[in-house]
């Protein structure tokens, strides 16, 4: 866990020969990334949608940012890496929860979670309507479809009306192409990974193209036990351009998974118990009759289209429209009863299923409930989500430009917990503890998700949850920029209405009881200046204020139609940020410097204690902290730099240091979910502690070698340091009544290098590419994760291998 220096010098050596040995930059660096063999700018990748997809270089005023390119993206994330691990080659961003399972990481931007950072495909947000939090899951396969990735880091240049705490990623998929052609491409990885890949484009025949991707993966683990997984996605996209005036862009994709997870935190007790599987145990897992089975699985089916319409009016004018709908269906299991009790593991630590089975057949009349016996659970969320956004842009040609558009959003959830595994049972009872009455299931349902699109419980068969939820969402943007000479400036301005509603039957004696309907009105400024000191140096300034309407699961009270008292306020969040950029034909610096406070916040954080439920049973016990005024300050430094050294060579590098601490007290109170009943309230001064989960000081050095015009090698070297753990009330209380500054415990800093190669060759018009990447290169064991449940340890060493055939 400690920080290996022979190492850090290892890589840092090597970087620093490297430099000197190749001479003077002789050829300019390409405007999106050293790594991009195409060398073509960021717009010219794409075809339609311009006008909705935020975009820096739709903005002459700088803004914290940086670009991943087509090609890296093939490079580095094709394969078994989940999608977030390719920003961490940029400032400020963290991921972890790597071992939890295919898909399963958290991204953290400038120590932000997804909940609070805008992720936009195509222009249309994707961030989960009632809590906003990122599932990349459901995206496992875009990877195979992207264009390129754009992370801009706080305020952004963000034109719609969202109100993006850390920053906001832009996902840019490929529309259809010009050029007739396609390819197949097949990886291999660690723990049995394989996956293939076909994918064809038509070209543009006369006003007609399309484009088509299939893809199918499978492992028998990702790391840790039980992480088994497989899955399919599918993209489809439909081009028409009747003239040079209009263009049209059918899109659709979906990327339908299955896998086993793992609670990648576990206490000391829990990791000591299962030391024989070393990083690698799960203690959700185990074996029946000899077969390896897990307690938690995930799955998931998130089909998304949408249609852009880009119209040039006419030289000044142009408007840019992306229509789109989403359908998600899916959920993920857990164990029910006494399969989570202590007492029902193996020595090794291991559930263990045979003796679970056996005590199930055991019962006479087969009828189990959480007092006397086992079975699997599904926590069901569903939802149809449709929307659109619009945007006008009027361009004077005397250095104005005016913008204007809206976003429209329509939002339906459902939730409910079904039976997967009965476990030999002919039913399971569930006593609702609104009216006492016991409700009686016998189906079960498939964790298939091609199944769970067409098949899920009915009322009579839903056990323990069953709720939905309505928001509607609607919001106007505009923005104003003029440049003339050296000088630019723009000032930008949104206003969105939010309308929440919540109907829940299992908690009210199965009727279904309604809230009362509920409208928060939000707004967000945004302005700044940029100045070019000549042709190498430009500074610039930007500044913003956001009053942003709660999420939807923050409005109302957990497991009840009743608002929250006192009623969840708009979050208020004032950001500034200046900058320096520095650019010639050799080299990129960029400078940034930011400041966010971001007060009135909700935060709920989840967890698991060991204790006794209501029949005396020793069980793994869910529970859950809600904070109501949660103060946050994030300050930091950014430094990057980009390099093309010679033809041959190029490197990059990034320093990010931040300072994040909450500040003033809050009201907090906590309860277990798993039977509703609070157990812990009261009020916790935070100030002065640290915010957790994510680094607070990265440091990253890249290279990429051509040895030949075919033949290319690079190495990622990344340093996380400053990391703490979750905050815990009771800890918070506790250093209180000592006198003392309440600080959760601190993670050892850790190093990681990923290294890859590549060749190509040419058979005609036809080229065959072969690429082996290995990811923690040296194996480094560290943690990457504290919470309330304990400790994570990160992945150690993987690596994957492919062959992509181009036609």
């Amino acid at each position: 866990m400690r920080l290996n220096s022979t190492k850090l010098l290892f890589v840092g050596a090597f970087a620093l020969a490297a430099t000197m040995s190749f001479g003077q930059v002789t050829e300019p660096i390409d405007s999106t990334s050293i790594n991009n063999e195409e060398n073509v700018t960021l717009t010219e990748t794409l075809i339609v949608g311009k006008g909705v997809i935020d975009l820096v270089e739709d903005r002459k005023t700088p803004v914290a940012v940086s670009t991943i390119t087509k090609e890296t993206i093939q490079d580095k994330a094709s394969g078994n890496v989940d999608f977030p691990e390719i920003f961490t080659t940029t400032p400020s961003v963290y991921v972890a929860d790597q071992s939890s399972g295919f898909g399963d990481s958290k991204m953290f931007l400038r120590g932000f979670s997804s909940q609070n950072t805008a992720y936009l495909l195509n222009g249309q947000p994707i961030n989960g309507m009632e809590d906003g939090n990122l599932y990349w899951s459901n995206w496992s396969s875009v990877a195979e479809i992207a264009n390129a990735v754009q992370v801009q880091r706080g305020l952004g240049s963000s034109k719609l009306a969202i109100s993006s705490v850390g920053g906001t990623v832009n996902m840019v998929t490929r529309a259809t192409e010009k050029q007739q052609g396609g390819y197949v491409r097949y990886n291999v990885g660690n723990d049995s990974y394989m996956s293939a890949t076909v994918a064809y484009n038509t070209g543009m025949k006369g006003k007609w193209g399309a484009s088509i991707l299939f893809n199918h993966w499978q492992a028998h683990r990702s790391y840790a036990k039980g992480t088994n997984g497989s899955g399919q996605s599918y993209f489809v996209s439909v081009g028409y351009k009747p003239n040079d005036r209009h263009q049209i862009n059918f899109m659709i994709f979906g990327a339908p998974q299955e896998h086993g997870q793992n609670y990648s935190t576990k206490s000391e007790s829990q990791w000591a118990r299962g030391e024989h599987a070393g990083r690698k145990y799960n203690s959700t897992y185990g074996y029946l009759n000899g077969e390896g089975k897990n307690l938690r699985t995930n799955y998931y089916h998130k089909p998304v289209a949408n249609l852009n319409w880009d119209w040039s009016i006419n030289e000044n004018a142009s408007l840019s429209t992306v229509l789109y709908a989403s359908t998600g269906t899916g959920g993920g299991t857990s164990g029910v009863g006494r399969a989570t009790s202590s007492s029902n593991l193996t020595s090794f630590g291991e559930v263990d299923f045979d003796k679970l089975y056996a005590d199930n057949a055991a019962i006479a009349d087969g009828i189990g409930g959480s007092g006397n016996s086992s079975a699997i659970r599904s926590s069901v969320n569903n939802h149809f989500w449709y929307g659109g956004v619009t945007n006008f842009n009027y361009d004077t040609k005397t250095g104005w430009q005016f913008n204007l558009g809206a976003d429209i959003r329509m939002y339906k959830g459902y939730h409910f917990q079904q039976m997967t595994d009965l476990m030999g049972l002919s039913s399971w009872n569930q006593r609702r503890n609104s009216d006492g009455a016991m409700v009686n299931v016998t189906e079960t349902f498939s964790t298939n998700p091609w199944s769970a699109l067409f098949n899920s419980a009915d009322k009579s068969q839903r056990t323990n949850r069953d709720y939905r939820e309505d928001l509607n969402y609607q919001g106007v943007f505009g923005q104003v920029e003029y440049s003339t000479g050296r000088l630019s400036v723009f000032a930008q301005g949104a206003v969105s209405n939010q309308f929440y509603q919540k109907f829940d039957t299992w908690n009210y004696g199965g009727v279904e009881a309604a809230s009362e309907k509920v409208n928060k009105t939000g707004w967000n400024v945004k302005g700044g200046a940029a100045f070019q000191i000549n042709d190498e140096n430009t500074i610039f300034a930007n500044a913003g204020q956001y009053s942003r309407q709660p999420f939807l699961d923050n409005v109302f009270e957990y497991n009840s139609v009743a608002l929250r008292t006192p009623e969840v306020e708009n979050e208020e969040i004032t950001g500034f940020e200046v900058g320096y950029k520095y650019e010639t034909r050799n080299l990129r610096v960029n400078v940034n410097a930011y400041h966010t406070t971001w007060g009135n916040r909700f935060l709920g954080v989840s967890g698991s204690v060991t204790g006794l439920n209501s029949e005396g049973i020793e069980v793994e016990r869910p529970i859950y902290t809600s904070y109501t005024d949660v103060t946050q300050v994030h300050k930091g430094v950014e430094v990057d730099f980009d390099a093309k050294i010679s033809k041959a060579f190029g490197m990059y590098g990034f320093l990010s240091v931040g300072d994040w601490k909450y500040d003033g007290s809050t009201p907090y109170e906590s309860m277990y979910t798993d039977e509703n009943t609070m157990f812990e309230e009261g009020n916790v001064d935070l100030t002065g502690s640290y915010i957790g989960e994510a680094a607070q000081v990265t440091f990253g050095l890249g290279t990429k070698v051509n040895f030949t015009r075919n033949l290319y090698w690079d190495v990622d070297f990344m340093y996380n340091g400053a990391i703490y753990g979750q905050v815990d009330p009771t800890d918070v209380v506790a250093a209180a009544e000592q006198g003392k500054v309440y600080q959760a415990e601190k993670i050892s800093p850790f190093v990681r290098a990923n290294t890859g190669i590549s060749y190509n060759f040419k058979i005609g018009s036809q080229k065959i590419k072969f690429r082996g990447n290995v990811r923690n290169l040296f194996d480094t064991q560290y943690i990457s994760k504290i919470d309330r449940n304990g400790y994570g340890y990160g992945v150690g060493r993987t690596w994957t291998a492919g062959v992509t055939y181009s036609f």
